[in-house]
């Protein structure tokens, strides 16, 4: 499949899974500026909103963010490359379901690293150092309470 038919048939099914009518939905509702961008991506920057705590962060085939999003490429060169890995990673997930797989990776990535990126299975495919992300060694786990008092 050439690159062209793999962003095609990513864009379709982020439209048909409804993760990118969802993404202009957030953008709009947080008065943010979209216009097109590369590789059939909408780019929505000046995002009013905190949350999510993020540079920036990608619904469907949108890619949001609070800062403006040249400025903010300027800094991170790869960022497109990172944030259009999460909108394949949406249609992988058919959607919908990428928030809670997300929101369980972070978990994981909190409990491992004391940072919800570094262990991001979702994060590290897309490419930590892309994303602006570092690489934070893993924690000693303890699986009991006893151990714990000793």
């Amino acid at each position: 499949m050439t690159a062209t038919a793999t962003v095609r048939l990513r864009h379709l099914a982020n439209w048909a899974n409804l993760s990118t009518p969802l993404g202009l939905l957030v953008a709009r509702a947080g008065s943010a500026r979209v216009r097109r961008g590369p590789e059939a991506l909408y780019l929505a920057d000046h995002y009013r909103f905190g949350f999510p705590v993020a540079d920036a962060f990608t619904v469907g085939d949108v890619v949001i963010s609070k800062h403006d999003l040249d400025q903010l490429q300027a800094r991170c060169p790869q960022l497109l490359q990172h944030e259009t890995a999460h909108s394949r990673q949406w249609m992988w997930c058919l959607g919908m379901p990428f928030v809670p797989l997300y929101v369980a990776a972070m978990g994981w990535s909190w409990v491992r690293t004391g940072d919800r990126a570094a262990r991001n299975v979702f994060e590290c495919r897309a490419g930590l150092a892309q994303g602006g992300y570092a690489d934070v060694p893993t924690r000693r786990l303890r699986l009991s309470a006893s151990g714990r008092a000793r």
